[in-house]
């Protein structure tokens, strides 16, 4: 096995990289980058030019030039694809897995990809690489690759060795494997261990276990991954309809997804409408933020609306104001507390989750609870500390309390009304829940103050 070098990349280095590419110093770009992971020289060429990063690209190995091409950020590896002649292009994926060459092929236009499959002179991997294509991205389907270990049931150990051997110059990573009968239905799967250790002449049926987990061809990306966390898998097969084994997934490939989904939801919670990346040009990032700073401003603009209609009363007692902010960041965070615990709840769901009614109910009396604790907490300080009347101090106390109910019915409804129109529920952790809360925060607010201050 190729040993790795290790490997950090600074400033000092990549310019003495670009120094190299500028005076087309072959051996000193081939040597200082012989053994480096293929993920390392990715984040190595996201830093330079399209134009030098192709250069160092076409200076590897096809072998290598696939591993990096398969670690680029996906806007730079577009972008060298669509850079690409065909014929070129067509060598690197030959070298990849099928799962991760369709998920480059899926980044181009119909018209590119066509181009690239036709110069694919492996023709197992181009009818593999077609198959996949059927398959939605997010599905098993999407996820799995062609490149497995399989055995026939009947065959003997040497048998199965030898085809191992064969079938082994294709497959990176030997998990499990797989045991089918002549219709290539999957029977089970049998470990090397086991292989090894039983006479030559023994037949796969004698040894082979059973009892074996496996998903269907269409199941979600996320129910997969849920899956393979569940009964710590490392590999899972993929069957079709009829029970035929057609792929496999590996643990790597549940990260990849896991990753993405966890990049959506962080951008979706944060009020990012894109997936974006920091390298992306500023017209697009800002795009992609834009959408709910507007909706921000314009619930401000709602508020201060608010503010105006009860000036009259604001007017008569102006120290309603200096706890506006106390309010709107109170709501705020109990909304947000509240929905991401839902989140999470619903991007882990079980068949022993609690029914939307019992997470209402459960939600109303944490509301309680805290809505009693801070409000009590407020009237002390109100009264105690700054001097206010005591129903200035109550007014003030149990608006705090009703805001707090109002935000964590909002925080916990909202998400779960998502979910249900097949939204993501992450975007209500962000400033959905956060501008809606400052509104109908300060609504309340007022509605308290002009009824237990007699301001009409």
């Amino acid at each position: 096995m190729e040993q790795l070098k290790a490997f950090e990349l600074s400033r000092e280095f990549l310019e003495s990289l670009r120094e190299a590419i500028a005076q087309e110093d072959h051996a000193y770009l081939t040597q200082s980058l012989e053994g480096v992971n293929g993920a390392d020289i990715a984040a190595l060429l996201d830093e330079l030019s399209l134009e030098e990063a192709l250069y160092v690209l076409r200076l590897q190995p096809k072998s290598s030039a696939a591993d990096i091409l398969i670690e680029l950020e996906e806007n730079a590896a577009l972008k060298v694809a669509r850079e690409v002649d065909p014929v070129e292009i067509a060598a690197w994926v030959e070298e990849m897995d099928s799962d991760d060459a369709v998920d480059l092929l899926n980044m181009l236009g119909s018209k590119e990809r066509e181009d690239i499959i036709a110069h694919l002179q492996d023709k197992e991997k181009s009818a593999n690489i077609l198959d996949l294509l059927r398959y939605d991205e997010d599905t098993a389907g999407g996820l799995m690759a062609k490149e497995y270990i399989k055995a026939n049931q009947n065959w003997t150990v040497v048998q199965t060795i030898e085809e191992i051997r064969r079938q082994a110059e294709k497959v990176e990573k030997i998990y499990s494997i797989y045991v089918v009968d002549n219709k290539q239905h999957l029977l089970g799967r049998v470990s090397l261990k086991k292989i090894i250790l039983s006479a030559s002449s023994t037949k796969i049926s004698a040894i082979y276990e059973p009892d074996l987990i496996s998903v269907d061809s269409h199941m979600p990306g996320e129910a997969v991954a849920e899956v393979m966390r569940k009964y710590d898998l490392e590999s899972v097969p993929v069957v079709n309809a009829k029970n035929k084994l057609v792929g496999r997934i590996t643990v790597d490939d549940v990260l990849d997804l896991i990753r993405e989904q966890s990049e959506e939801d962080l951008q979706a919670m944060t009020g990012i409408s894109d997936d974006i990346e920091e390298s992306d040009s500023i017209f697009r990032i800002s795009k992609a933020r834009l959408p709910w700073l507007l909706i921000g401003v314009v619930g401000g603009l709602l508020g201060s609306q608010i503010i105006g209609f009860f000036e009259e009363g604001l007017s008569k007692y102006l120290a309603l104001a200096s706890f506006i902010p106390l309010v709107g960041a109170t709501g705020g965070n109990v909304g947000i507390q509240s929905s991401s615990l839902v989140v999470q709840t619903l991007a882990a769901k079980s068949a022993f989750d609690d029914s939307p009614a019992q997470r209402f109910i459960k939600g109303f009396l944490v509301a309680v609870l805290n809505g009693v604790v801070l409000g009590g907490f407020v009237f002390m300080v109100v009264v105690f500390i700054y001097g206010f009347e005591a129903i200035f101090g109550f007014t003030v106390g149990l608006a705090l309390f009703c805001v707090v109910l109002l935000a964590s019915f909002m925080g916990t409804v909202t998400p779960l009304v998502l979910d249900r129109l097949g939204i993501n529920p992450a975007i209500a952790s962000g400033p959905f829940i956060t501008t809606a809360n400052d509104l109908l925060g300060l609504a309340v607010y007022f509605a308290v103050a002009m009824s237990l201050l007699n301001l009409n």
